[in-house]
């Protein structure tokens, strides 16, 4: 079975556009995981073009992450921080094309990702608890 690139990228569109701010933030995140993963596995695969191209995907993404930071909050400044971080190790791996850097901060990035589907689930069983008048 073959998909239509053009329905593909339709529906992915789509599926951005009508996101709620956590899911797309978690979309971000997946993203982020899948292009450290693919950069890895080509570096690895000796395909340094194509481990470039991901890796600068991963960092775009790292900047699309840290700009949705709300500074107003104590939480974004560490985030910004360990963005920042992340940002240096995405580019030391680009540089040496060496996978250290991005064994180094998967697993940051998935507890992060895992934190945020918590909160994500916390937040949407809370909306959906009946509100309890006060008797």
């Amino acid at each position: 079975m073959s998909v239509n690139p053009q329905a593909y990228a339709r529906y992915k569109a789509m599926s951005v556009q009508t996101a709620s701010p956590d899911r797309l933030l978690i979309m971000l995140y997946d993203g982020l995981l899948l292009a450290m993963r693919s950069a890895k596995e080509q570096i690895l695969a000796s395909n340094l073009p194509e481990a470039h191209r991901q890796l600068v995907k991963a960092q775009d993404i790292v900047h699309e992450l840290r700009n949705t930071l709300k500074m107003e909050y104590e939480i974004s400044h560490a985030l910004a921080a360990l963005y920042e971080y992340f940002l240096r190790r995405l580019t030391e791996a680009n540089v040496k094309k060496a996978v250290h850097p991005i064994d180094e901060i998967y697993p940051r990035v998935e507890e992060l990702r895992e934190a945020w589907v918590q909160a994500s689930m916390k937040l949407r069983t809370e909306a959906a608890m009946p509100v309890s008048s006060a008797e």
